[in-house]
C-alpha cells in the first residue's frame, strides 16, 4: 500500500512539474520576438460514406446491398503580398456489393490542381494565373457485367491542362473563376490495347487484311498513346450556405479545342448538397454530367454464329452520375 501511494505521489510531482515547466517553455521572455506567422495555410479533410440494406424473409421482396465510399481532399495555400499559389488534391474511391454479384466500383478518381496567380496589389480579386490540372483514376473500370474487358486503366485515360490566364478569386464570396484561351490539354492512353481501339480520343492502330487468311488482321502501327489539344478553357467554383449548416458547392469545367471541331464543348460538372449534423457526421447529395465528344460509350455484341462476346463503340453520350450518402468527415 505504501508503495502505490509512493508511486502515485511521484506520478502527481512528475505531471506537475512537466506541466509548469511546459508553460514556462511556451512563455516568451521579455523581449523575445515571436515567430512570424506562415504564409501556407493548410486544410485536409478524410470523410467516408456508407450506405447499406438488408432483406430476411421480406414478402415484398427485394436484394441486400452495401457500399461505401472513401473521400479524401487536401489543399495548401501560399500567400504572401500580391502572390497567390493553391494547390487541391481530391481522391475517391467507392465499392458496392449485392447478393448474386460481384464487388463492383461505384467511383473512382484522382484529381490535382495547381493555381499560382499573381496581382498588381492586395485590393484587386483579378490575378494573372497560370494553371496546371491532372485526373486520372486508380484501378480497372468496366461495363458491369461484363469483367473480361476494362474499358478504362490507370492512366488510361489520364487528362493534363495547363495554361496561362486571368482568375477572379473572391475570398469572402468563397468563388472563383479562371478563364484562359490559352491552354495545352494532353489525353494520355498509357494502356496499348486501350490506344490501339482509339479510346478517349487517340489515333487508333492501323491494320491490314493478312493475304493469306482473310479473316486475320495484320497491324501495321499501334495506336498513339498520347493526343494533344490547344484551345480555350473556363474553370468556376463556387461555394455558399444557402441555409443553416446547408451548403452549396459546384464545380464546372469547359474547353473546346481551337483546330479540332472549335466550338464543340468538353463538360465537367459537378455538384453537391452538404447537409452538416455536427463537426464529424455529414450527408451530401450530389450529380456529377460529363460530355467529352472523345469518350465513346460501349454496347456489348454477341456473334450469331460463334456466340462471342465483344464490345463495339455507341457514340459519345451525356454521362451521369448521382450521389446520395451519409458518413462521417474528418478534418485537420
Amino acid at each position: 500500500m505504501k508503495l502505490l501511494r509512493s508511486t502515485l505521489f511521484l506520478f502527481i510531482i512528475l505531471f506537475t512539474t512537466n506541466s509548469f515547466s511546459q508553460i514556462i517553455r511556451t512563455t516568451l521572455d521579455p523581449g523575445q520576438i515571436a515567430p512570424p506567422p506562415s504564409n501556407w495555410a493548410k486544410k485536409n479533410k478524410l470523410g467516408f460514406d456508407i450506405s447499406e440494406i438488408a432483406f430476411v424473409n421480406w414478402s415484398a421482396g427485394g436484394t441486400s446491398s452495401i457500399s461505401g465510399l472513401f473521400k479524401g481532399e487536401f489543399t495548401r495555400t501560399y500567400t504572401k503580398d500580391n502572390h497567390k499559389w493553391f494547390n487541391e488534391l481530391i481522391v475517391k474511391y467507392g465499392m458496392n456489393k449485392q447478393d448474386g454479384t460481384e464487388l463492383r466500383k461505384t467511383d473512382d478518381a484522382i484529381q490535382f490542381n495547381s493555381t499560382y496567380g499573381f496581382r498588381k496589389d492586395t485590393l484587386s480579386n483579378w490575378f494573372y494565373s497560370a494553371k496546371f490540372n491532372f485526373n486520372t483514376q486508380f484501378t480497372n473500370g468496366y461495363r458491369y457485367p461484363n469483367r473480361d474487358v476494362a474499358i478504362s486503366k490507370p492512366f488510361a485515360p489520364a487528362y493534363i491542362f495547363l495554361g496561362a490566364g486571368a482568375e477572379n478569386s473572391d475570398k469572402k464570396k468563397n468563388r472563383t473563376f479562371y478563364f484562359s484561351p490559352i491552354t495545352l490539354k494532353t489525353t494520355l492512353v498509357l494502356d496499348q490495347d486501350l490506344a490501339d481501339q482509339g479510346a478517349f480520343g487517340v489515333k487508333k492502330a492501323v491494320y491490314a487484311t493478312d493475304p493469306l487468311d482473310p479473316n486475320n488482321q495484320i497491324l501495321i502501327e499501334e495506336g498513339q498513346k498520347v493526343k494533344a489539344e490547344f484551345g480555350i478553357l473556363f474553370t468556376g467554383y463556387m461555394k455558399s450556405e444557402i441555409y443553416k449548416n446547408v451548403f452549396y458547392e459546384n464545380r464546372l469545367t469547359l474547353y473546346t479545342d481551337y483546330l479540332n471541331r472549335f466550338g464543340n464543348v468538353d463538360i465537367d460538372y459537378d455538384t453537391r448538397l452538404d447537409l452538416v449534423v455536427n463537426a464529424y457526421v455529414k450527408a451530401n447529395i450530389g450529380v456529377h454530367l460529363v460530355y467529352d465528344d472523345d469518350i465513346k460509350t460501349k454496347k456489348d455484341v454477341v456473334d450469331p454464329v460463334s456466340g462471342s462476346k465483344s464490345q463495339i463503340d455507341d457514340g459519345p453520350r451525356m454521362q451521369l452520375r448521382q450521389v446520395l450518402g451519409v458518413g462521417l468527415v474528418y478534418a485537420f
